[in-house]
C-alpha cells in the first residue's frame, strides 16, 4: 500500500459489558477516550460491546438498527472528534425491518465514516463439560463474507471469537492482504483458560501477521463469565501485550516492518500446495 505508515499504536479495550444499551455505550466512549489520551491512533472493542444479552426474547427487544444503536453513534462521534480509527469488535444488531439479529463487527475511520463491515461467521453452539451450553446460531444469522480493510497501516483482516477457532480464514485474510487479523472476544472462561492464547499466537505465526484480540471480561448482568486477557501478538508469535482479568486499556506500539520480515523468514502463505486426500 503506497504511503503506508510502519508504526502504530493501537488499543485494546477490555470491558464488561452490560445488557443495558446505554450503559455501554458510556463504558466504550470512556475507554475511547482513555485510549486516545495515551496516544492511541487505532482503538479496537471487543465482541459484543453494546449489549451482552443471551436470553433471545430480550436481546431482540434491545437490540436496534445500525442507524439508532447508541454504542455505535458514540463510536463515530468520538472517531471523528479524536481523530483516530475505531473498531468496534462487535455489535448485536437488528436490521431495519429484519426478523432476525446479526453479530456485526465495523471499522470506522477518522472522519468517523464506517469504513467496513463483518457479520461474523462461526457460530458458537457448543456444549462445554462444565455445564455451560452456548447456542448463538439461536440468537444470530450468520455471515457469508470475508472482509478484508484497507487502512493507514495496511491490511485489517476481520473476525469474531470462535472465528478464531478456523485458520482457513485467517490464512485467506492474510493471504488476500492483511496483516493485522483483529479476533475480538467474548471468550467463555473455561475455554479461554485452555486455549486462548495458544489460538492466538498460532494465528499469528500461521500468517505471518499481527493479531490484536480486545476481549469481554469479568462476570456479566446476563451470566455469562469471560476470561478477558486481552492480547497483541507479534507476526513471529511474540505477546506484545497482555491484559489481566480486569477492565482496561491495555496500548501496544507495533513495528508494522515485521509482518513483511516474518513472511520472507518463513514464506508459509505463498507456498501452500494444492492436494488432493486419499483414503488407504
Amino acid at each position: 500500500m503506497s504511503g503506508q505508515q510502519t508504526r502504530l499504536r493501537a488499543a485494546l479495550v477490555q470491558m464488561t459489558a452490560t445488557t443495558r444499551l446505554a450503559e455501554n455505550a458510556r463504558l466504550c466512549a470512556a475507554a475511547i477516550r482513555q485510549a486516545a489520551s495515551g496516544g492511541a491512533q487505532f482503538v479496537s472493542l471487543p465482541e459484543v460491546a453494546n449489549l451482552a444479552q443471551l436470553d433471545r426474547e430480550k436481546a431482540f427487544s434491545q437490540a436496534c438498527p445500525e442507524a439508532r444503536d447508541p454504542c455505535l453513534a458514540a463510536c463515530r462521534e468520538l472517531a471523528a472528534e479524536l481523530n483516530i480509527w475505531v473498531h468496534v469488535g462487535s455489535c448485536v444488531i437488528r436490521p431495519e425491518g429484519a426478523d432476525y439479529l446479526v453479530n456485526r463487527a465495523f471499522v470506522i475511520d477518522g472522519g468517523g465514516e464506517i469504513r467496513a463491515r463483518y457479520d461474523k461467521i462461526h457460530m458458537f453452539d457448543v456444549d462445554l463439560e462444565n455445564g455451560e451450553s452456548y447456542r448463538e446460531s439461536a440468537l444470530f444469522r450468520a455471515g457469508n463474507e470475508a472482509v478484508l480493510v484497507r487502512s493507514p497501516w495496511g491490511g485489517l483482516g476481520l473476525t469474531i471469537c470462535y472465528d478464531l477457532r478456523f485458520p482457513a480464514l485467517h490464512r485467506a485474510l492474510a493471504a488476500a492482504g492483511a496483516e493485522i487479523l483483529l479476533n475480538p472476544a467474548s471468550f467463555t472462561r473455561p475455554t479461554g483458560r485452555a486455549h486462548w492464547r495458544t489460538l492466538l499466537t498460532a494465528r499469528a505465526i500461521e500468517t505471518g501477521s499481527f493479531v490484536l484480540a480486545a476481549a469481554q471480561c469479568g462476570t456479566h448482568e446476563d451470566g455469562r463469565q469471560t476470561w478477558g486477557h486481552s492480547l497483541a501478538v507479534s507476526p513471529w508469535g511474540e505477546v506484545l501485550a497482555e491484559a489481566g482479568e480486569d477492565p482496561c486499556v491495555t496500548l501496544v506500539d507495533l513495528d508494522l516492518n515485521l509482518a513483511a520480515a516474518a513472511r520472507r523468514a518463513i514464506p508459509a502463505l505463498r507456498a501452500a500446495q494444492s492436494f488432493t486426500l486419499r483414503e488407504a
